[in-house]
C-alpha cells in the first residue's frame, strides 16, 4: 500500500513539472533552432523566395541563392501583378531597381545643338601685314629701327637714304622755284615728283625754306604695328620699292583653330566661338567665324576655321595656343528629337534603348531598336524609333540588357528573343544522346526546377 501511494506521489510531480513548464515558455510551439537562427515561414501572399542582394532571383522554396550563396528571405506580395504586362517586357520591383541604379529621361524635341571643341593658334591678320619700302633708290645711311620686334608709328622716321636721284630732284625744284611766277605748272610738277616718293609737305616746305640741296633725306614709315622682319643693313644700297621692313598691325588678330571633317557641317559663317589662352586661363574671349577653309588636310584630315578678334591692347600675340568651343545649331534641326549618349547601347550598326512601359505600379522596360542621326557631343539625333514623352533608361542600361539575356528576351547580344543554340559544328562529329566525347555523361548533371526557375526569371515578380 506505501509503495502504490510513492507511485502516486512521483506521478502527481511529474504531472505538476509538465504544467510549469509549459507555463514558463509562454506555451510557444515554434521550433527554435541552434545557433540562434530563424525558421523563415513562407510567404502567404506570393509563396516566394528571393536574395536581398538579387532581387531577381525567385523561388519556391527557402535555401539559399544561387549567386552569392546567402540565405534566401520571403518576397513581399506584388502590389502590380494584377497590371497587364506584356511577355516582352522586363520587370523589376523597387528594390531592384534601387539595387541597380536605374536612371532615366524624358524623350523630349530641342534644337540640334552640338559643341564643338577646337584647338588652334593666334595669328596675325593678313590684312594687317605691311612692306615698308624705299619709294627713292639710295644707300641707307642710318637705321632707327634697330630690332625686330619694334613698335612702329605712322609717320614716324625709320631709316635715312643717301640718294643721287633725291639731289637731282631737289635741283629741278630750285630752278622751278625761280620762274614760279611764269610756270606755275612747272613748280607744281617738281613738288609732285618729290611726294610721289613719299616725302611730306612738310619735309618738301623745309627743302625750299633752306634753299640748299639735302644730300640725305629720312624716310617715314607708312604703317603702324610691330616690326617682323628687318630686311636691310647699314650701308646696304636699296632700289625704289625695295623692301626695308615687315610690320604687322595686331590691333585685330585672327585665331586660326582647326576642326575635324565629321565636325565641319555644324560650322557656319557668323557663329559665335568662345575662346581661352592658354597663357591668359582666367580671361575668356569671343569672336565670330568668318572664314571656313574649303578644303580638308590630306595628312591631318582637319581643315581651317577662321575667328576674327578685336585686339587693341595686343593681349592676343601670335603663335598662342587657344582652346575654343562652338555651340552649333544644325539648320533644319530647330525641333529635332535627342537622347543622351548615355541611353544607347551599340551592337554593330544597330543601336539599342531600353524605353520605361508606363505602368502605374509596376516598373518594366521594354528593348527597342532607334536609327540614330548627327553625333551631338553629350546626344544623338533620333530620326526614327522614338516618340517625345517616351522615357528611357539612361543609367543602369547593362544591367537590364543583361537581365534581358537572362530572361531570353530581346537584349543587344540577343535581337531576335527566344533560346540561342549553343551548339558548335564539329564536322560531322558522332555524338552520343547522353555523353560527350570526354565519355563524361552530363544526362546526370542536373538541378532542381525551383532553382532552374529562378535563373530563367530574373527581375520577375512570380508572373
Amino acid at each position: 500500500m506505501k509503495k502504490y501511494k510513492n507511485y502516486i506521489i512521483a506521478a502527481g510531480i511529474l504531472i505538476l513539472g509538465i504544467i510549469l513548464g509549459n507555463v514558463f515558455s509562454g506555451g510557444s510551439s515554434e521550433t527554435t533552432h541552434a545557433d540562434g537562427e530563424h525558421e523563415y515561414v513562407q510567404d502567404k501572399e506570393t509563396g516566394l523566395w528571393t536574395c536581398s542582394m538579387h532581387p531577381q532571383i525567385r523561388m519556391e522554396e527557402p535555401g539559399n541563392c544561387p549567386i552569392c550563396g546567402m540565405e534566401l528571405i520571403p518576397l513581399e506580395e506584388d502590389n502590380g501583378s494584377s497590371e497587364n504586362i506584356a511577355t516582352n517586357e522586363i520587370v523589376m520591383n523597387e528594390e531592384a531597381y534601387q539595387l541597380a541604379n536605374i536612371q532615366t529621361t524624358i524623350v523630349e524635341k530641342a534644337s540640334a545643338i552640338k559643341e564643338i571643341r577646337l584647338l588652334g593658334r593666334v595669328k596675325p591678320d593678313e590684312r594687317r601685314l605691311y612692306s615698308q619700302v624705299s619709294h627713292i633708290p639710295g644707300r641707307i645711311e642710318r637705321l632707327y629701327v634697330n630690332f625686330t620686334g619694334e613698335k612702329v608709328y605712322r609717320g614716324q622716321k625709320i631709316v635715312r637714304i643717301y640718294s643721287p636721284e633725291l639731289i637731282s630732284a631737289q635741283k629741278e625744284l630750285f630752278e622751278a622755284i625761280k620762274s614760279k611766277d611764269i610756270y606755275p605748272q612747272l613748280y607744281t610738277a617738281s613738288r609732285n615728283k618729290l611726294k610721289l616718293w613719299k616725302l611730306s609737305d612738310k619735309q618738301i616746305d623745309a627743302i625750299e625754306a633752306t634753299g640748299n640741296v639735302q644730300e640725305q633725306i629720312d624716310i617715314l614709315s607708312d604703317h603702324t604695328g610691330y616690326v617682323m622682319n628687318r630686311n636691310v643693313e647699314l650701308g646696304d644700297y636699296i632700289k625704289a620699292g625695295g623692301n626695308l621692313f615687315d610690320i604687322a598691325n595686331l590691333s585685330s588678330v585672327w585665331v586660326m583653330f582647326e576642326a575635324y571633317e565629321a565636325d565641319i557641317p555644324w560650322i557656319h559663317i557668323n557663329d559665335k566661338v568662345s575662346f581661352t589662352i592658354q597663357a591668359i586661363p582666367s580671361k575668356t574671349f569671343e569672336g565670330k567665324v568668318t572664314y571656313v577653309d574649303p578644303f580638308v588636310s590630306p595628312n591631318t584630315r582637319v581643315a581651317k576655321v577662321r575667328v576674327e578678334v578685336k585686339n587693341p591692347s595686343n593681349t592676343l600675340l601670335p603663335e598662342m595656343y587657344a582652346s575654343g568651343i562652338i555651340q552649333a545649331k544644325m539648320k533644319g534641326m530647330e525641333n529635332a528629337i535627342v537622347i543622351p549618349k548615355s541611353a544607347v547601347l551599340w551592337i554593330g550598326k544597330r543601336a539599342v534603348v531600353y524605353v520605361k512601359v508606363p505602368h502605374d505600379k509596376t516598373i518594366s522596360f521594354v528593348y527597342r531598336e532607334i536609327e540614330l542621326g548627327q553625333d551631338m557631343g553629350q546626344f544623338y539625333i533620333v530620326q526614327d524609333g522614338l516618340e517625345e514623352g517616351e522615357v528611357v533608361a539612361t543609367n543602369g542600361v547593362f544591367r537590364i540588357d543583361a537581365s534581358a539575356q537572362l530572361l531570353v528576351q530581346k537584349s543587344m547580344m540577343n535581337p531576335e528573343g527566344g533560346k540561342v543554340s549553343t551548339v558548335h559544328n564539329h564536322g560531322g562529329m558522332p555524338m552520343g544522346d547522353d555523353a560527350n566525347a570526354d565519355g563524361v555523361d552530363h544526362s546526370k548533371m542536373d538541378m532542381s526546377d525551383s532553382k532552374k526557375d529562378a535563373l530563367k526569371r530574373p527581375y520577375q515578380n512570380g508572373k
